[in-house]
């Protein structure tokens, strides 16, 4: 199972390379990754997954006894059978469907490949903190292909629709698996479901389940969040056939049947789902009844059916699930293709409204046939499966409880406006449109029609299969409550009330397929859209009142936010600090007096130190320059760090005055587009409430930080940390180990904010994209120079004229330099000492940052403080030689480098798991070198691989963005000048 999910995920990421390489023919190739999962779950036989299913589990997060469990049971084996095996032939209709010129159309190959993952991993998870990754996951990638067309308002507004609905319910699906979890005491979902808290479910048991329904509901779209459903139609048609078929909606239905053992102990939520599930069923079949859009018709139609699935789902009895279970697979196989259908209409004829389309079944025969048989089977029209599934279902009902009697009324009431739209649809795709010109006879590849023809097949062969089928489905309805006699998969029907049901639901329907018109009259007259005003439209219409919700939280951050995001940092910050204050102070009035067991200092050296912070810090704050601010800043950095140094932590003395480096030169950097002063303040109120709040701020940490102290009452886990890092972490460096070993993940998500923070920087600097060149010396014109001065500066020409071309360009006669690009600064620029000291320097400096890297499991150094070096070393070659010198240094995109350190990073996580151990589990395999004895190179060195090229990306971004391109700006303006 894991190497389904994971060849799903290196199918995602290699997914836009292949269409770069291929077009659009690369999906087939990306089709035989769900393909090569259906055909791996067909060599299991599901009959013996009731009594044994697969399982496979590894530690995720222990501390929280949260791990990758997956567990494969005959429901997860049907839906992941219905996800890969419709996965794959959408992914083939795609490769028809677009042209090599779609926009993004290698977003759209990677993003529906990884949706199609998603979907496999929720139906398989078995934590219940996996399934709800999955569910998530499953929402992010319908928002990306909802919304692929980014220029349409539409197709944002859609996306924005789905993601809202769906994560509002996944956030209260979430806090009901954490309830459940807590009182079944594990937070497998196969050991909460087989607890025996349910047969004694109390209403904290009730409040749990019903928050996982709203999210199961709002999910499979039910009624009051069905809106969004239809609106996902701005999505490619072959999106639709997926997330209408085999995933995404789904997925609610999915949870209902997987709760089917709890829902057993309460009938109330059973009714409850069951009115919303028949309610749904009735509303999206009048809203389809209503449609001129075939596409958009469907999608009501899909709406329809999962409000008619849901209302049986949720009945978790042995019959009412197994007539589910059968009634989905159908509806898998007939809506899949009625979509392609539909995308192979728009695509061949240019339009999806049914008023205009004429003709089309007698210029598209085969075409015609795939969507007459696939209607057919969604209105239960016999001997397909569709009517085969819907007659167990009724049988499921009849022979049920009485009240499941009085649902069966309401569902064959939707029943028959399911046969009313199906014809609709027939006749209005295929028919002849009255008033409306024959279309022209297109011409239709065999590949685009033969993979909805494949799917629409098994309309007919399931009927054939349906006894093999049924011992199938029994696997996990046999769970549940049997109810009276037994249901079967019966291709003849038994004489009887059900039978009657399905007569009445086809008759009807056709009556209503008769009197078409008369009845789209009534449906208009009756319409809220007709009689009621927008007042009472925003409050009977679902979507209008989405969007007065969304108004009204816009107009209340609107009014809340200007109160304390004023675009002041002084002010934000103070606002801050104010609160901060206030919640604390209170709390330490309550406490005693001052540790009795205060220590002054620990080490002479803190009475100099201090002092001097102290100092900085004041001169800081009260200085009016900021380049003299932004020094005595650093003054206060370095002092602490000389106070780690002094406490015995050289590594983190060393980091931090790395970090303060880098720091001084950013600031620096940035000064240089800022006023040399800070700006006046009249007030001197102002002055005096920012000298209270500084004051306070550091009484109160100050003050937390003593009781913190004090209130220790274990020892402390450092020495306990010392052995523990060598015999497990492979390093005699306790920091380091920490870092990239015991708090991986913690260094994981700081590297992750660092790569977020330098893609920030560079958005407000470049405004639209990275600089995609990287400019070289060799690449400039024979008379280059940079920070020159005006034409009015008095200057010697020949002090102006030089050639920074190589010499075997301009045939040595040009100037020696130390640096590489040197020639190119202007020679009121240029420090000959700084350059040499450069040329010195900068290879001692990169090779004592490798030092560190390598070192750093034993010895103070690591992969962030070997990156800050390396990171200062490309400053100082940036400094002393201008933006071409730093090209000249690192001729790569920083974008590059950050992306290639972050991978590095993942893979040291995910190459264990490959290898049979834990994500980022650690080994320290040791080598025999001749002359230098044994050397270890403990697994951890990759990770920190990937964080010092990280670091050295983020650095180089800063002096690009900061440094060259400012630089550049600046260029522009004195030539303008």
């Amino acid at each position: 199972m894991y190497t389904m999910l994971l060849a799903h995920l290196g199918a995602a990421l290699i997914g836009p390379v292949l269409v770069r390489a291929m077009g659009r023919s690369a999906f087939f190739l990306l089709a035989l990754v769900p393909a090569a999962s259906a055909a791996w779950l067909a060599t299991i036989d599901p009959r013996g997954l009731a009594e044994n299913p697969l399982e496979v589990s590894v530690p995720w997060i222990p501390a929280f006894d949260i791990h990758l469990s997956f567990r494969l049971d005959p429901l997860s084996w049907v839906l992941a059978m219905i996800a890969t095996s419709i996965g794959a032939i959408v992914l083939l209709y795609c490769a028809r469907y677009f042209k090599d010129t779609e926009p993004g159309l290698g977003r759209f190959a990677g993003v529906l490949t990884a949706f199609a993952g998603a979907m496999i991993g929720m139906v398989l998870a078995d934590d219940v903190m996996v399934l709800y990754t999955f569910w998530e996951l499953t929402t992010v990638f319908s928002y990306l292909l909802i919304g692929h067309y980014q220029d349409k308002q539409s197709s944002r507004r859609a996306a924005m629709n789905a993601l809202i609905s769906t994560t509002a319910g996944g956030l209260a699906m979430l806090v009901g698996l954490l309830m459940i979890g807590a009182q079944a005491g594990s937070l497998n979902l196969s050991d909460i479901l087989a607890s025996s808290m349910w047969a004694d479910a109390g209403p904290y048991l009730v409040v749990a389940v019903l928050l996982i329904l709203a999210g199961a509901m709002s999910k499979s779209a039910l009624i009051p969040t069905h809106f969004w459903l239809p609106g996902a139609m701005a999505a490619p048609t072959p999106v639709s056939a997926y997330l209408h078929a085999a995933a995404m909606v789904k997925g609610g239905v999915y949870l209902i049947l997987r709760f089917g053992p709890a829902l057993t102990h309460m009938e109330a939520l059973s009714m409850v789902i069951a009115g919303f599930g028949a309610a749904t069923m009735i509303l999206g079949g009048w809203r389809a009844l209503r449609q001129t859009d075939i596409k958009l018709l469907l999608a009501y139609g899909t709406v329809s059916q999962l409000g008619f699935l849901s209302a049986v789902a949720g009945l978790a009895t042995h019959d009412a699930l197994l007539a589910a279970l059968s009634m989905l697979i159908a509806h898998a196989v007939f809506k899949a293709p009625l979509f392609m259908v539909v995308g192979i209409i728009d695509k061949k004829f240019g339009t999806r409204d049914l008023r205009v389309l004429s003709g089309v079944g007698k210029v598209a025969p085969m075409v015609a046939v795939i969507g007459i048989v696939s209607a057919a089977s969604m209105a239960a029209v016999p001997p397909l499966f569709g009517f085969v599934a819907k007659e167990a279902l009724f049988t499921a009902l009849w022979n049920g409880e009485p009240w499941h009697r009085l649902l069966l009324i309401a569902l064959v009431a939707g029943s028959i406006l399911t046969v009313a739209y199906s014809w609709r649809f027939a006749h209005g795709s295929f028919g002849t449109a009255p008033g409306a010109p024959p279309v022209e006879r297109p011409s239709i590849p065999v590949l685009f029609w033969l993979p909805p023809a494949a799917v629409a097949l098994f309309s007919v062969v399931l009927v054939v299969l349906a006894s093999p089928l049924e011992k199938i489905l029994r696997g996990f309805s046999s769970v549940l409550p049997e109810t009276g006699e037994e249901v079967h998969l019966a291709v003849v029907p038994h004489l009887g009330v059900p039978l009657l049901a399905s007569v009445v639901a086809l008759g009807v329907g056709a009556l209503l397929c008769v009197f078409a018109k008369p009845f789209a009259r009534f449906q208009k007259k009756v319409s809220p859209q007709t009689w009621a005003n927008d007042e009472v439209l925003d409050r009977i219409d679902a979507e209008r009142g989405f969007r007065r919700v969304m108004r009204a939280v816009d107009s209340v951050s609107i009014a809340v936010t200007p109160l304390f995001q004023r675009g002041s940092l002084p002010y934000t910050l103070g606002t801050m600090l104010l609160v901060l204050i206030l919640l604390v102070t209170p709390i330490a009035v309550s406490q005693s007096s001052v540790p009795d067991n205060l220590v002054l200092f620990h080490h002479p050296v803190e009475l100099i130190i201090l002092p001097v912070a102290a100092l900085a810090a004041l001169g800081a704050a009260r200085s009016r320059r900021r380049l003299r601010a932004v020094f005595l800043i650093s003054v206060t950095g370095y002092a602490v760090a000389i106070l780690f140094l002094a406490a015995g932590a050289p590594d983190v003395a060393t980091t931090q005055v790395l970090v303060e480096t880098a720091m001084t030169v950013v600031l620096v950097l940035v000064l240089r587009r800022l006023p040399t002063h800070f700006s006046r303040r009249p007030l001197r109120i102002g002055a005096w409430g920012r000298w209270a709040i500084a004051i306070a701020t550091a009484v109160v940490l100050c003050g937390a930080a003593l009781y913190a102290a004090d209130a220790r009452y274990l020892e402390p886990l450092g020495p306990g940390l010392i052995e523990t890092a060598y015999t497990i972490g492979g390093g005699h460096n306790v920091v380091n180990v920490a870092l990239v070993d015991a708090r991986v993940w913690d260094t994981m998500g700081e590297i992750s904010v660092l790569l977020v923070v330098a893609t920030g920087v560079a958005s407000l600097i470049f405004v639209t994209r990275r600089e995609q060149t990287i400019s070289r010396v060799r690449d400039l014109d024979s008379r280059t120079s940079i920070w020159r001065r005006r034409n009015d500066s008095a200057l010697p020409q020949n002090a102006l004229d030089f050639d920074a071309r190589p010499d075997d360009v301009s045939g040595g006669n040009r100037w020696r330099t130390w640096l590489s690009a040197g020639l190119t600064l202007a020679p009121e620029r240029r420090m000959v000492i700084l350059e040499v000291v450069t040329r010195i320097a900068f290879p001692l400096m990169m090779m004592f940052s490798l030092y560190l890297l390598m070192a750093g499991h034993n010895l103070p150094g690591g992969g962030f403080a070997g990156g800050l070096v390396a990171g200062l070393a490309l400053a100082l070659r940036y400094l002393a030689g201008g933006r071409y010198e730093l090209s000249e240094a690192a001729p790569v995109q920083a974008g590059f480098v950050l992306g290639t350190g972050m991978a590095i990073a993942v893979a040291a996580g995910v190459l264990p798991v490959l290898m049979g151990g834990n994500v980022f589990s650690t080994a320290t395999p040791v080598v025999e070198v001749p002359l230098l004895g044994e050397l270890h190179f403990p697994s951890a060195l990759i990770f920190d691989v990937g964080v010092y090229l990280v670091v050295v990306g983020v650095i180089l971004d800063f002096l690009r963005t900061l440094g060259s391109q400012i630089d550049q700006q600046q260029e522009v303006e004195s030539d303008a000048g």
